[in-house]
């Protein structure tokens, strides 16, 4: 007897969905252990486990490399550094369903600037009328944990343009591996700072270690297996799911439950998404992308 590989069991669409969710749950555990370390070292340490994995199965290649090469890897490492970090830093002070609500505006805009139909227009409306039933929801909502949402949005939207230039510059998992190993090394010396002797409690580090597998090396392992044979305009719908996963996951790893006024703003937002996705480019894929650069775009979500 024969058995199938988790692949074929799941199917293309199920891999994604395993995806998403084991992206939100990392978030979620990521987020509850903030009481006992600060949200800047959480970053590193998910950081440094993705660097090293990929590092460890990329080993890319540095030699013969040009100096514009470098400098998009660099950016592209910044972008993946600042969209982690901001992210982190809003699911501190405000719900992690509505941090990534927030956060998703970044990419649908992108999706939107990419399209040539002016009734794209009114997806970015949709949006935006999820997010102002956010605030007008939650007028206690934490404005700097806002600023620091939509900070983790435009880092993202930079990340999905840098990650197409990367893909064409390195083959492969190169550029994300490199990538990975700049943002983690941007992010060594604040982490050590914030973090103080905490950092190193055993408990801690395995956490965090998880928190990469979950947020990092599942998802793009998913999805680069799921894009050989899934549509990409299915995988942007598919990926517009992802406050909605947040929300749950925040729920049940954080209890944070939301009302449903909340509700609608997010499904407002995943609306806006999916239709930015069906009539132009998906929100996390920049045009011309290959299976390494959507998986890329998406695999490391801030969240």
């Amino acid at each position: 007897m024969t058995t199938r590989p988790s692949s074929a069991l799941l199917g293309p669409v199920g891999l994604v969905l395993v995806g998403i969710l084991s992206v939100q749950l990392g978030a979620a555990i990521a987020k509850g252990l903030f009481g006992e370390i600060s949200p800047t070292a959480m970053v590193w340490l998910r950081l440094v486990t993705s660097a090293l994995v990929l590092a460890a199965v990329a080993r890319p290649r540095l030699s013969g490399r040009t100096r514009q090469d470098w400098v998009v890897v660099l950016g592209f490492g910044a972008s993946l550094a600042t969209m982690n970090w901001a992210i982190y830093q809003s699911f501190a002070r405000i719900p992690l369903g509505i941090a990534v609500t927030i956060e998703f505006i970044g990419p649908l805009t992108l999706a939107v600037l990419f399209s040539r139909r002016a009734r794209d227009v009114a997806w970015v409306v949709l949006a935006g009328l999820g997010v102002a039933l956010l605030g007008f929801q939650r007028t206690d909502l934490d404005l700097v944990g806002v600023a620091y949402a939509l900070l983790a949005g435009v880092a993202w939207a930079a990340y999905i343009l840098l990650s197409a230039s990367t893909g064409r510059r390195w083959a492969g998992f190169d550029g994300l591996a490199v990538a990975s190993i700049v943002a983690a090394t941007a992010m060594t010396v604040p982490a050590l700072l914030s973090a103080g002797a905490g950092l190193w409690d055993a408990r801690v580090l395995l956490i965090g270690a998880v928190v990469g597998l979950l947020s990092s090396v599942i998802p793009y392992s998913c999805e680069l297996v799921a894009l050989r044979s899934l549509r990409p305009a299915v995988f942007g719908i598919l990926m517009s799911l992802e406050p909605a996963a947040a929300a749950l996951a925040a729920i049940v790893v954080l209890e944070e439950h939301l009302t449903p006024v909340q509700w609608l703003a997010i499904a407002c937002v995943v609306a806006a998404s999916i239709g930015a996705t069906r009539s132009g480019a998906s929100p996390g894929e920049p045009p011309g992308a290959t299976d390494e650069d959507r998986s890329a775009a998406h695999g490391t979500i801030a969240t």
